[in-house]
């Protein structure tokens, strides 16, 4: 693993765009962290849910080798080389209100995605 600020596949295009509103949320939440370490987000695809895959999201202080890394003003973004074949032109955004609150991700590689909206396939 290496230092998020030396990652070798910076320059990799991006294979999730965060809107300015998802980008300004992951940032109020990492200030919320109070770590000592830089904090990226890290978007995963890990199998599971009811559809066969579903989201992992989580800051992380390290990179690995094979992750690309795409900055969002403010925020760095991590994603695993295997999760960004899975993840290639999706968008994250963040809504705020009384129903659906939370991060969604909308990927144009799920052929299919559960009724909860947590899993695809």
């Amino acid at each position: 693993m290496t230092d998020v600020t030396t990652s070798p596949q910076a320059a990799v295009a991006e294979p999730i765009t965060l809107t300015a509103n998802a980008a300004a949320k992951v940032a109020e939440l990492i200030a919320a962290e109070e770590s000592t370490d830089r904090l990226v987000l890290r978007i995963a695809v890990k199998s599971g849910g009811c559809s066969g895959f579903q989201y992992d999201l989580f800051f992380d202080s390290e990179i690995a080798d094979d992750d690309i890394v795409s900055d969002f003003g403010d925020v760095s973004v991590a994603v695993d080389g295997a999760s960004a074949e899975l993840l290639t032109g999706s968008i994250m955004d963040f809504s705020d209100g009384l129903q659906g609150a939370g991060f969604h991700i909308a990927n144009p590689n799920a052929t299919h995605t559960c009724g909860c909206g947590n899993s695809f396939s």
